[in-house]
């Protein structure tokens, strides 16, 4: 009897097994053809600013970026276009490598440490003891396509230099540019991303310099 029984139980078993095997590969199936998978958007990065004006003062203060503020269309890895002044898309297979206010941080922080004009900078986050924080924001950054046959990159950042320990703001300022891609293929539309943030990243390097010079000797 024991016999039998452990028979019945195997077969009870191997039946179970049998009835669960169309559901596991069905399972299986339907994982390996989940809607919307497909190829990884590519990734970009933009370059900082590594020429400016001759002339500028060599400082020997300390300046601290905050990191750009943004709307929330803006404050994100996904590449952004409008066809409209009034509607924001992103380009589906396109990514930065990171949330666009921070990659600008990024290359603002490089840009003034290419300039060799400055004795120390950084993010807020470094703890340097600084003399003045540059707070800014973007407000463009984008691919405009309602101008031409050809879309332009936009990009525009108010700055405000706040002087310390007071936070006394000693200058605001806004800067703008826009670069025509040569053409409409995603290689030409970062490129002109690319020139319009670095002419921005210029002006704004050479005028937190000479502005916070200007006040620095003034006392």
């Amino acid at each position: 009897m024991k016999q039998e029984s452990l028979n019945a139980s195997r077969r009870r078993a191997l039946i179970a097994s049998a009835l669960m095997l169309p559901l596991a590969l069905t399972l299986a199936g339907c994982e390996l053809a989940v809607p919307g998978q497909g190829p990884p958007p590519a990734l970009y990065r933009l370059t900082p600013k590594s020429t400016f004006s001759e002339g500028l003062p060599v400082v020997d203060w300390q300046l601290v970026l905050e990191a750009p503020v943004a709307d929330a269309g803006l404050n994100t890895t996904r590449v952004a276009l409008q066809m409209s002044p009034t509607q924001l898309e992103y380009y589906a297979l396109a990514s930065w490598t990171d949330r666009a206010p921070l990659m600008v941080q990024t290359l603002m922080v490089e840009s003034f440490e290419n300039s060799r004009y400055i004795v120390a900078v950084g993010r807020e986050s470094v703890g340097l003891r600084a003399d003045y924080i540059l707070k800014s924001e973007l407000r463009e950054f984008q691919a405009e396509y309602f101008h031409g046959a050809l879309p332009s990159v936009r990009v525009a950042i108010n700055a405000k230099l706040v002087k310390l320990p007071r936070r006394t703001i000693i200058g605001s300022e806004s800067f703008e540019a826009v670069a025509p891609a040569k053409a409409d293929t995603l290689s030409d539309i970062i490129t002109a991303y690319d020139e319009a943030l670095g002419s921005v990243l210029k002006d704004l390097v050479e005028w937190t310099l000479t502005t916070g010079q200007d006040a620095f000797s003034d006392g």
